[in-house]
């Protein structure tokens, strides 16, 4: 450890005399990150970092102040006290649980007692698996990283957490010379290195091409509204997306968010069921969010009932609740509502009772992005691939999909879960902040849903 407990303890006590509320973060991590682009290994990078904030309220209002150098911290407090008597403001802050813990993600293979070379092996593995004929371009993106952190506030919380986190990214282009296709995958996990020793790289790397390939055969997609099955990853992408930000409870209180006064109301129909967990073993795991509340798997729609929120300790307060424990930042950052790991609850059905009822419908797989309008509760994606449905099976690889309309019409129109689940490894921007996520449900049926195409 970088930080000297002792000596944020004794100036949490030498702050709180001046202030309302502190906290102290501070910690040191370290990382890699590797890049390959078309069998060249483009970028390394490695390092070590240090930082601590202060963060205090007064008055009502927030002095946020940090360093990279940990000698300054009591130089920043400083900083912190003089910006929020500057400022006055009506922030309160929910109650939350006084927590004395040290948490430690699982393990087996740390990142850093695996060499660069061993790593940069594992991405040619996946570069050589990925060069099929036909494919024009690869690019690989590797992070890694470990974080040593201690959180204390002035109401008597005490965290330290060791934390670890490893991902890849591969994405394919394929080109027939007049079409250009991309194929897009990634593995990963909140712990060791052993999420990518157990996987096999050579289907990873060869299956993104072999999507990428195949897209180049698929016709253009219709347009119109059809039943259709999205797969693991897009029904993931779209509740993270349509209706995760909407949830989050700042977006509600800047009145960017289609589901304010909608709480206990059906937002969807009555085999929905919609999850955040941080606890779960996925990407965008954590134990205790930045404000050092102890997060849970938080019921957000049951049976299509809207029931929950994300919240943090002043949206929270804001709204006369409890905080749902999804502050989350960078050290270096303001803490803000965040998704962690969110879902889609899967039902009993097999993909062939999915499709066995569909006369004339389309399956979309993965995704490429998308948009959403919070506000207006307007989305649209585009499909990684597609697939005709006629008369209950798959026929005409499509290419060029999207998937559009309204996240309240279309949770209503969910009308059959797969008992498979999935979910994704990815991150997540707001605020021009970065967060890791996790996203995924099973196989979903739709009906009446809006599909673009070129056709």
């Amino acid at each position: 450890m970088e930080y000297d407990l002792d000596q944020l303890e004794q100036l949490i006590t030498k702050i709180e005399k001046e202030v309302d509320y502190v906290d102290i973060r501070a910690g040191s991590g370290n990382g890699t990150n590797i890049v390959m682009k078309d069998n060249k290994i483009q970028e390394i990078n490695t390092g070590i970092t240090n930082g601590a904030r202060v963060r205090v309220l007064k008055n009502g209002a927030w002095g946020f102040a940090f360093t990279n150098d940990l000698s300054k911290i009591e130089e920043v407090s400083k900083t912190a006290i003089k910006i929020s008597n500057s400022l006055k403001s009506d922030v309160e802050l929910a109650d939350a649980d006084v927590i004395n813990d040290k948490i430690k993600t699982p393990r087996k293979i740390p990142v850093s007692s695996v060499s660069i070379d061993e790593k940069i092996e594992t991405i040619k593995d996946a570069n050589k698996a990925a060069s099929l004929d036909d494919v024009i371009s690869i690019g690989i993106n590797y992070s890694d990283s470990e974080s040593q952190n201690v959180f204390l506030n002035s109401e008597g919380t005490n965290i330290i957490t060791d934390q670890t986190r490893v991902g890849m990214w591969l994405n394919v282009i394929a080109s027939n010379g007049e079409l250009i296709q991309i194929g897009h995958d990634s593995v990963g996990g909140a712990k060791g290195y052993e999420v990518i020793k157990d996987t096999d790289i050579e289907s990873f790397g060869r299956n993104v091409a072999e999507t990428a390939k195949r897209l180049l055969k698929a016709e253009a997609a219709p347009s119109g509204q059809f039943p259709i099955v999205t797969d693991n990853t897009l029904t993931g992408v779209m509740i993270h997306e349509a209706l995760g930000h909407a949830i989050e409870s700042d977006l509600i209180l800047q009145d960017d968010s289609i589901l304010k006064d909608k709480m206990n109301q059906q937002i969807g129909s009555d085999i929905v069921n919609i999850y955040d967990d941080p606890t779960m073993d996925a990407f965008g795991h954590y134990e205790y969010d930045t404000e050092g509340v102890k997060t849970f798997k938080n019921h957000v729609v049951e049976n299509g009932k809207l029931v929950s929120l994300l919240s943090s300790r002043e949206s929270a307060g804001k709204l006369g609740m409890k905080s749902s424990g999804n502050a989350r930042s960078a050290i270096s950052d303001q803490p803000i509502v965040r998704m962690s790991n969110t879902y889609l609850e899967p039902g009993d059905m097999s993909f062939d009772e999915l499709i066995e009822d569909i006369r004339d419908g389309i399956y979309l797989k993965g995704s490429r992005g998308g948009q959403v309008d919070t506000g207006k509760g307007i989305f649209q994606f585009n499909a990684s691939e597609a697939f005709k449905i006629e008369n209950g099976e798959l026929t005409t690889p499509l290419r060029d999909v999207s998937l559009s309309g309204n996240i309240l019409e279309t949770l209503k129109h969910i009308d059959g879960l797969g008992s498979d689940f999935k979910t994704s490894v990815g991150f997540c921007g707001k605020d021009g902040q970065i967060a890791p996520v996790g996203d995924g449900g099973p196989h979903t049926r739709i009906q009446n849903a809006i599909v673009g195409g070129s056709n």
